[in-house]
């Protein structure tokens, strides 16, 4: 049957699996790749971001960029194509829902195992895919994989299975214009066009950050030397100091949890804002608690550009 298997993410620099889908298969063959795809996914820094490890029954289909890695076992008459637009759908789901910082500090394996439903739903999409829900793709796909093919590798080659024990070195014969790296080869994921309604929440709330960062200096200088208790003032005009700073950055730059962030430095804006009444008057308060929400209002409104390809899933 041409299937998917199974599907894991893992981080590429030492192949720690973070999320894998949920298996119930435990014919010998299966079992055998699952052990040369965990030895694979500990060595593939040192391939180029797409590959596939062919066997008689079974190939391993990995695709890498970044910190991670997806990987899948499909029947060995799947198609190359549509394995590589599983591959690219399943690695945008996860890139989406987790930042860098804790894949970086993952340290057990499986840390992200609530992803397998994620893996489950995009596998079972696939495995339903009828040939008119991806013939929009298709030949895209297959036009980029002529381009930059992914490397070729022997799943029964027995130096893979020894790549740990010689020092993670694989004796794997592979054509040298196979191994070029293409930027054009790892998929991105990219903001939607700086507006220019964008552009002027975020001079405004440059402004607004520095006549905050202005009036906090100044009032901490007098209340270290004479008035204690005004530290509370002190801290309600640097809290929504870095409130800008950080809604700047959310709308520049993509992060996961965005909605949570961006509701989370808005309401800190206006609890501060409205703290501070009596040192500022109400048309200065509404200005604050007015730029504070044009600017998130233009993070949430600006997305990550349209996926390409989405295989019609």
């Amino acid at each position: 049957m041409s299937m998917i298997f199974f599907a894991c993410v893992v981080r590429v620099r030492d192949g720690l699996p973070l999320s894998a889908s949920t298996d119930f298969h435990f014919d010998q063959d299966f079992l055998e790749c699952r052990k040369r795809l965990k030895v694979l996914s500990s060595i593939l820094a040192q391939y180029p971001s797409r590959g596939t490890a062919k066997g008689r029954d079974l190939s391993i289909h990995f695709l890498s960029s970044g910190d991670i890695a997806c990987m899948a076992i499909c029947s060995s008459n799947y198609s190359t194509i549509m394995a590589f637009c599983f591959l690219e759908e399943l690695q945008w789901e996860f890139a989406a829902s987790y930042d860098t910082t804790s894949i970086s500090l993952a340290s057990r394996p499986y840390a992200f195992l609530e992803f397998d439903n994620v893996i489950q739903k995009v596998k079972c999409h696939f495995n339903c895919a009828s040939s008119s829900q991806t013939k929009a793709n298709w030949e895209k796909i297959e036009e980029e994989l002529k381009f930059q093919p992914p490397v070729q590798l022997q799943l029964e080659d027995t130096e893979l299975m020894n790549g740990m024990t010689n020092g993670g070195h694989a004796g794997v014969h592979v054509e040298v214009g196979k191994l070029l790296l293409h930027t054009g080869d790892i998929p991105t994921y990219r903001m939607q066009r700086v507006t220019p309604l964008g552009i002027l929440s975020l001079v405004l709330n440059i402004m607004c950050g520095a006549l905050n960062l202005i009036r906090g200096v100044h009032l901490a200088e007098y209340s270290f030397q004479e008035d204690h208790e005004g530290i509370g003032n002190v801290i309600a005009f640097l809290l929504p100091f870095l409130a800008c700073v950080f809604q700047c950055y959310l709308y520049l730059f993509y992060s996961s949890a965005r909605k949570v962030k961006t509701f989370v430095l808005f309401f800190s804006v206006c609890l501060c804002n409205v703290y501070l009444y009596g040192l500022r008057n109400l048309w200065q308060i509404a200005f604050h608690i007015g730029v504070a929400s044009l600017s998130s209002y233009q993070i949430l409104t600006r997305q990550l550009m349209e996926k390409q390809p989405d295989c019609g899933v």
